[in-house]
């Protein structure tokens, strides 16, 4: 059964120009788009999106650097969705990542938050921030 994820192109990837890569090679990877969204991660929403990490020394870091420029959500569609995703974009410290991978070819391997891309790590993380991102999206 297809199952749907969250995928949010990082400010980084946006102002480096690879939003047309990143969305080929997950076209490529079997995903169906269900939506997109470009925005800028304001303060409330940022404090939702990432309220499980409050109070860790990464927490304002990470929120400064989603808000400084625009952020592109897409909801994809697949089967196995979450799962095929985590293995398509890599690990989250893009130095890491293996070859081929969204975050080892587009992180800067320099700054682990700098890693290209965010993706749900869960099915139930991947409802909640569908709906953080796309409120009027019916999940």
């Amino acid at each position: 059964m297809k199952s749907k994820t969250l995928l949010l192109i990082k400010p980084d990837a946006v102002q480096a120009g690879n939003i047309g890569e990143i969305i080929k090679l997950i076209e490529d990877d079997g995903f169906t788009i269900e939506q997109l969204n470009v925005f800028h991660m304001e303060d409330e929403l940022a404090a939702k999106f990432y309220a499980e990490h409050l109070g860790k020394e990464f927490y304002d870091r990470l929120v400064k650097f989603m808000q400084r420029g625009n952020v592109i959500g897409l909801i994809l569609k697949r089967e196995d969705a979450v799962n095929n995703l985590r293995e398509l974009i890599g690990n989250t410290d893009s130095s890491k990542a293996a070859s081929g991978t969204i975050r080892n070819l587009f992180g800067n391997h320099d700054i682990i938050t700098s890693n290209a891309v965010h993706a749900s790590d869960c099915p139930e993380s991947a409802k909640r921030e569908i709906g953080l991102i796309f409120p009027e999206y019916k999940y």
